[in-house]
């Protein structure tokens, strides 16, 4: 694979729900420092870049040898802020990941750049798991999706989608199969510099989902269904849950070793 494929993670101190949260300690290495390195396992990527508007984030990155740019501080996204990264690179393909996922699978990662660079048709791709937990198909904090027979994304919603209508029926068809969103997105270049500039459609406003807007302006979305199950720190709560992970596989690492 001869492509540059470039891996972008935004990183914020500011965040309403946890600040700081990129420079908390999971065991002795900051959350920051293990998305980066979980993320530069991935094959596909020929670089990866921390993209950051603080100079707390920033020291940190450069302590432990990443790889980070200052950008500027009024992006309103993540996107907007790969984009600005991308603009100065020459980077075939961007990856946009979550800087609040510390145990991101890198095959995960390959395995949504592989269609874009199989097809070149294609602008933008992400990733789907299927609902396990039942409780999560009427969750509105579960972004769910449907996709048609090519898996190009038809729509993201918080709502249950697809709807069932009949529970069962007399041809004993089986009940429907839920998919939620990862949170991981592969743009083309040229792409990603347009995106931002998209116009923002009322389906992007009423859901607060920004995927959307490729959608409303008639751009497809390939959607790679993973195993990766996605759990990122968004609350202290969900930090404290990562770290006892984190404890369980390291003590399996030892007791294993």
């Amino acid at each position: 694979m001869h492509r540059k494929i470039l891996g972008v993670i935004p990183a914020r101190y500011a965040s309403s729900r946890f600040p700081g949260k990129a420079l908390v300690p999971i065991g002795s290495k900051t959350m920051l420092q293990h998305v980066y390195e979980r993320v530069s396992l991935a094959r596909y990527l020929t670089k990866v870049i921390i993209a950051t508007d603080d100079q707390r984030i920033y020291d940190e990155a450069r302590r432990f040898g990443a790889l980070v740019s200052m950008t500027r501080p009024d992006h309103l996204s993540g996107t907007d802020r790969a984009a600005e990264i991308a603009s100065a690179d020459g980077a075939e393909l961007i990856v946009n990941v979550q800087g609040d996922e510390p145990l991101i699978d890198p095959a995960a990662i390959d395995a949504a750049v592989l269609p874009l660079v199989e097809e070149p048709a294609i602008p933008m791709g992400t990733l789907k798991k299927r609902i396990e937990d039942p409780s999560e198909v009427n969750d509105p904090n579960v972004v769910k999706v449907v996709t048609d027979r090519f898996e190009n994304a038809i729509y993201f919603s918080r709502s249950t989608i697809p709807y069932q209508r009949d529970k069962t029926t007399s041809k004993g068809d089986r009940a429907a199969v839920h998919y939620k969103h990862i949170g991981l997105y592969v743009y083309r270049r040229d792409f990603l510099l347009r995106y931002p500039g998209l116009p923002v459609g009322p389906l992007e406003q009423a859901e607060r989902l920004e995927q959307l807007r490729a959608l409303e302006n008639g751009y497809k979305i390939r959607v790679v269904e993973t195993e990766y199950e996605s759990i990122g720190v968004d609350t202290p709560e969900d930090l404290e849950k990562v770290t006892k992970l984190f404890e369980m596989s390291l003590a399996g690492v030892i007791q294993n070793g």
